[in-house]
């Protein structure tokens, strides 16, 4: 009985506040002592192309996620993040770009061509599809919407190997959303430009 009073007398004594909160950036919205916005670029890329991440919802959870980074890094509008398991759902803006002629998936299928065998002169700028998630989401997200099946598909070649140590790769060659968006950027048909 001694010892429940003690609880009781513990729990009592806790301050009825909730515990104050770490500071936030504004910017990327991590914690400040981990805020990354120092490595974004001074005046953000302005790319031929857009990005258009499939982000599954898991994804977003995530505290050490790369999508916001390549959204930050780029000119607003040019970075799309789409979040769900099944699209494009209802988003007719999703429907309309998954649909255009100049939409091309990057996603290692067995259909999918080099990334450097795309006409350059076919089109002047791309919307370059990234499938966000580990690689069996990915694979899901893949697996299930017909819609991508349909698209151009293209792979990067590359032994490079991941910079973004936090999370392991499957494979050499195995690249974050945001190294496999910055990896597509940089082909040469799809130079960056600064502002």
């Amino acid at each position: 009985m001694e010892e429940e009073n003690d609880i009781l007398s513990d729990l009592g004594s806790l301050p009825a506040d909730p515990p104050k909160m770490r500071s936030l950036c504004v910017k990327c919205e991590r914690p400040s002592a981990v805020c990354w916005c120092e490595a974004l670029p001074k005046v953000p890329l302005i790319p031929r192309s857009t990005v258009v991440v499939l982000q599954h919802p898991a994804e977003e959870k995530r505290c050490l996620r790369t999508a916001p980074m390549l959204k930050l890094g780029l000119q607003e509008g040019k970075c799309l993040i789409f979040k769900g398991k099944k699209f494009p759902g209802k988003n007719e803006q999703l429907e309309q770009i998954l649909k255009a002629p100049n939409t091309i998936l990057l996603y290692p299928s067995s259909d999918a061509i080099d990334i450097k065998e795309i006409d350059r002169n076919e089109l002047s700028a791309f919307n370059i599809v990234v499938l966000d998630g580990t690689w069996p989401q990915a694979k899901a997200i893949y697996t299930s919407n017909i819609i991508l099946h349909n698209i151009k598909q293209v792979k990067l070649i590359t032994s490079n190997v991941s910079n973004y140590t936090i999370r392991t790769q499957p494979t050499d060659g195995c690249l974050s959303t945001l190294e496999t968006a910055a990896e597509a950027l940089t082909t040469e048909w799809c130079s960056l430009t600064s502002k």
